[in-house]
């Protein structure tokens, strides 16, 4: 019976990529193609006037098929590289409007996962709902307490509707990747794998909850970027209660204009929230359209829904961030050799090759003036380079490249002598100034002193242990008494001493870090800064007793 109606669905896939011109693409397959002919007889075939271009009968082709097609378009307009630009600006409009469900299937979804009926959970429920979406609808409501409150319901049966569509989402994959030309290049089954992933979290309301939580801690007290506050008590995977915001849609230009608000600081303060989210925080929100951003009186952010979200290891900052200083400063040569070292690009690759080609390709853009260039383009036009050269799709750098094009042309809507890389730079040099020299060793200290402290204890135990085998040695080495043993006599007892220091300058070295760590960091000495005086007194009788190896002689 499955089967049967997955052939079903899949008739009407065909039909519905025929009936917008794309029939070329259904006797392509190794199904159809015997019979290819077969569509010079078609009707719609002679008579056939249609001149949209090849992105937008693909548009309209996920748009009839379903909001499941329709979410996986969005997704895949943020594949840029492996989607022609035409293309993939063209799904880049896909919209995610969706007929609401009833009321009253809201109503029984809240009722079913938070045990009580609305009329308790609530004083105030609207039927009517706020925002309609393929995941997800939204209904306002009001607690007891009188706080306004957005109420986010899953829909019903989405996740068979899903799975229905997934499975044959990879089916066709498969096809695509077995009889097109290109499908082994673009990898379609990994990119249906992770439009599983992203949509079945996007499924679990906890999850975003969770993200819009870890959001607002990171920006709490910030005059840039507010968050709505979540209200745990009622939430679940399937329903999430979310304080009300008020604000102008960012998109809304007019409103703002009447109200105001300094499009020049608005635009540099979406760009540098986006880098303090990417390099400070290493947790990004990655789907920051103008829907889901609006703007206080104030001219403060505030952001809505946080279904996607993105990370970025420690080597991914830094290496992403030596990129970008790089392209400023046209260091090319360093810009492919970050690529080898972070395993971007294989380690055999030609350093001098990949610095030529990306030379070829950036050299013309920054012969325009800087604020005419495009730092999410450049950004693309690097990954289609790399590419070339056999580079691996990071999934984490596809989210943040998209994160970015959409808060530069936002930036660029705003205020359209936006210098993105005037302002980025500043924050840039900053934040790698921070992770070498002492800066960042103080907060590494900061960060390990607590184990630090939980392993200080045990350098007795370990000075004693070292101290009873040099000594038992020792004594094996009398009883033995031939010349060869007396060498090794020697080395044991130089090694002791080496240990003994390395240990006892250790516990120095550590000593103070944990000072340094937990002291008031406004206490000063007749010298200056205490903690600081002391980490750097410790630290120094530390290495000094280190490094001081002994002679020969001693």
């Amino acid at each position: 019976m499955t089967g049967l109606r997955q052939a079903l669905r899949l008739m009407h896939i065909n039909f519905v990529l025929a009936r917008n011109g794309l029939d070329d693409l259904v006797f392509r397959t190794h199904l159809f193609r015997p019979v290819s002919f077969v569509r010079y007889l078609l009707p719609w075939h002679w008579f056939r006037r249609d001149t949209r271009s090849r992105g937008e009968r693909i548009r309209c082709t996920l748009e009839e098929l379903g909001p499941i097609f329709v979410k996986f378009g969005q997704i895949l307009s943020t594949r840029r590289d492996l989607l022609p630009d035409d293309i993939a600006d063209e799904l880049a409009q896909l919209q995610d409007n969706v007929p609401p469900f009833p009321d009253s299937e809201a109503r029984a979804i809240i009722e079913k996962s938070l045990g009580k009926p609305v009329g308790e959970l609530f004083a105030r429920f609207d039927q009517s709902p706020l925002a309609s979406a393929s995941i997800a609808q939204v209904h306002t409501a009001q607690l007891h307490d009188g706080r306004e409150v957005i109420v986010k319901v899953v829909r019903p049966n989405i996740k068979s509707t899903i799975r229905r569509d997934l499975a044959l989402l990879y089916t066709l994959a498969g096809l695509a990747e077995r009889y097109w030309t290109d499908g082994r290049r673009l990898h379609p089954r990994e990119v249906v794998a992770e439009y599983d992933k992203t949509i079945m979290d996007e499924l679990d309301l906890m999850r975003e909850a969770a993200s819009a939580s870890q959001l607002r801690r990171n920006f709490s007290g910030s005059e840039q970027l507010y968050v709505p506050e979540v209200h745990w008590p009622l939430t679940r995977r399937d329903v999430m209660v979310m304080e009300r915001i008020s604000g102008t849609p960012v998109g809304d230009i007019d409103a703002l204009r009447a109200q105001g608000i300094d499009f020049e600081r608005l635009a540099k303060n979406g760009v540098e929230i986006f880098f303090t989210q990417v390099f400070r925080d290493n947790f990004f929100h990655a789907d920051m359209h103008p829907g889901n951003i609006f703007v206080e009186p104030s001219g403060r952010y505030i952001a809505v829904d946080f279904g996607i979200m993105g990370t970025l290891s420690e080597e991914d900052q830094r290496y992403l961030a030596g990129n970008f200083l790089a392209f400023f400063q046209r260091d090319y040569r360093r810009v492919a050799e970050l690529h080898v070292e972070s395993g971007w690009v294989p380690e055999d690759t030609r350093v001098e090759e990949f610095e030529a080609a990306i030379r070829t390709v950036c050299e013309p853009i920054f012969e325009r003036p800087l604020k005419d260039i495009s730092f999410g383009h450049v950004l693309l036009r690097l990954f289609q380079v790399a590419r070339r050269f056999n580079m691996e799709v990071q999934p984490q750098l596809v989210l943040l490249q998209k994160t970015l094009l959409n808060i530069e042309g936002l930036g660029r809507q705003l205020y359209p002598d936006l210098d993105l890389w005037e302002t980025a730079k500043p924050f840039l040099e900053r934040w790698m100034s921070e992770q070498v020299g002492f800066r960042s060793f103080g907060r590494a200290a900061k960060k390990n002193a607590p184990e630090w402290a939980e392993k200080l204890p045990e350098l007795p135990g370990l000075l004693h242990a070292f101290l009873s085998q040099a000594t038992e040695a020792e004594r094996h080495a009398k009883h033995n008494g031939n010349e060869t043993l007396e060498k090794i006599r020697w080395e044991i007892r130089r090694a002791q001493r080496r240990n003994f220091r390395a240990i006892v300058g250790s516990g120095f070295v550590i000593s103070a870090s944990i000072i340094y760590a937990y002291a008031d960091p406004t206490a000063v000495t007749m010298l200056g800064n205490a903690p600081l005086l002391t980490w750097m007194l410790g630290g120094l009788g530390g290495f000094v007793l280190i490094f001081s190896w002994p002679s020969r002689g001693s």
